[in-house]
């Protein structure tokens, strides 16, 4: 059974068409309005060796905030539908990446509750012209609509680029192992029979 989702998402801020495809390879068009967010989103879909197509209309006369908000809310719908009952799926991921200077480490339960905690800040307000405080706030976004726990953890780093790159490379890995089939079992990885 094809694991994808397409979410249509339309505010008074964002008009936002995301489509996914957890079992594929990277592909897709990214276009957000936000060429920072949009390479970020190239990052998470190969290391995540997920299909994304993403286009979106937001109010970026204000600023980056909610084109970046609703496009982590709408790609955590998309990944919560795309996988269902979550039968079958080793449930559990996690990844240490370096990159540089950079160490992140990431882990994630594709459970179905939402928990999220994350210390990997970043020093400087900006990257280019993005607000580095989105970098965390987009993966809170994703976290509380997958419906699933999400830790980070910055080990060390100190250039700015290079670390919003390790956390979103860690967690594509880490979302990665979570959600592949678990050769072991098709049934639901929980003792309680339903996530």
């Amino acid at each position: 059974m094809a694991r994808t989702a397409s979410i249509s998402r339309k505010t008074g801020e964002t008009d936002i068409q995301l489509t996914v495809n957890l079992d594929g390879n990277g592909d897709g068009q990214r276009d957000s309005g936000v060429g920072f967010l949009d390479h970020m989103l190239d990052l998470l879909a190969r290391h995540a060796l997920i299909d994304l197509d993403v286009t979106a209309k937001g109010d970026l006369h204000v600023d980056d905030h909610h084109t970046t908000e609703d496009i982590g809310i709408a790609l955590g719908g998309a990944v919560d539908q795309a996988l269902g009952d979550r039968a079958g799926i080793r449930r559990y991921g996690h990844f240490t990446l370096p990159m540089d200077e950079c160490l992140v480490t990431a882990a994630v339960d594709l459970g179905g509750r939402y928990a999220f905690e994350y210390h990997a800040p970043i020093a400087p307000a900006k990257i280019g012209t993005f607000d580095s405080e989105l970098i965390e706030h987009f993966w809170q976004s994703f976290a509380a609509n997958a419906r699933c726990n999400l830790h980070v953890v910055l080990h060390h780093g100190k250039n700015s680029h290079h670390i919003a790159e390790c956390v979103f490379k860690t967690l594509a890995r880490a979302i990665r192992m979570a959600a592949e089939s678990d050769p072991r079992s098709d049934a639901v990885p929980s003792t309680k029979g339903v996530l």
